[in-house]
């Protein structure tokens, strides 16, 4: 395949859980050209793709002109929803995401953002995680360019992936296997942290993707993408 049509894409979170399946999921497929990982901290990836340093992504203002020339912008950072208090988490999940996409948008006005939140996000959730997710989902379509929402339920970390935060990662060691059968059995509730990159993928060369992604068309999309 040659360069044209081939994308160009910003990734955020790629040290994560989601955004190490992501990363991979860039890297294999031939239908992106470049990756650049905005990371907090130079290292530590699992892919070795490009990286943007930005200590404080409430100030990604400041790297507007590094941003310039992108087609899409994956985002995958947030914070633990098991053991993070509500200011923090509110702070990670709405303001620092509202910060990178607004930035995003003024240096790619034709961009897409394509926004990895979860299932049942809803402003009027009472489970805290779900509500602040739904928030804001509600204040990305706000702004003045192409969102789409990913909404996956669990997500399986495929080999050489995993997460880094200490409560949840004895979850996925002992529900790993469980998680996988769960996948294959009930597409609509569990995914793969590739399948959601390959669906990224696959969204982002669309002409007009739609505004939700639910989990079971994460893996139809991300099983299409593989093919």
């Amino acid at each position: 395949m040659n360069d044209a049509g081939r994308l160009k894409i910003v990734l955020t979170g790629a040290s994560g859980l989601v955004g190490q399946g992501v990363a991979l999921a860039c890297a294999g497929s031939a239908h992106v050209k470049r990756t650049v990982a905005l990371v907090r901290r130079a290292g530590g990836l699992v892919t070795a793709t490009e990286e943007l340093v930005l200590e404080d992504f409430q100030q990604a203002h400041r790297r507007r002109a590094d941003l310039v020339g992108f087609d899409a912008c994956f985002y995958c950072a947030g914070a633990a929803p098991v053991g993070t208090a509500e200011e923090e988490y509110r702070r990670v999940t709405l303001d620092t995401t509202l910060a990178v996409a607004q930035t995003w948008f003024a240096a790619n006005p034709q961009g897409m953002f394509l926004y990895v939140s979860g299932a049942h996000a809803n402003p009027e959730s009472h489970i805290m995680p779900l509500r602040i997710k739904g928030e804001t989902e509600q204040a990305l379509v706000q702004l003045p360019g192409r969102t789409v929402m990913l909404r996956p339920g669990g997500v399986r970390p495929v080999t050489g992936t995993g997460t880094r935060h200490r409560l949840l990662k004895p979850l996925y060691v002992l529900g790993g296997p469980l998680m996988q059968l769960a996948g294959a059995a009930l597409p609509s509730m569990v995914t793969s942290n590739l399948s959601v990159g390959r669906a990224m993928i696959a969204l982002a060369r669309m002409r007009d993707p739609p505004d939700v992604v639910e989990c079971a068309q994460i893996n139809q999309l991300g099983d299409a993408d593989a093919a």
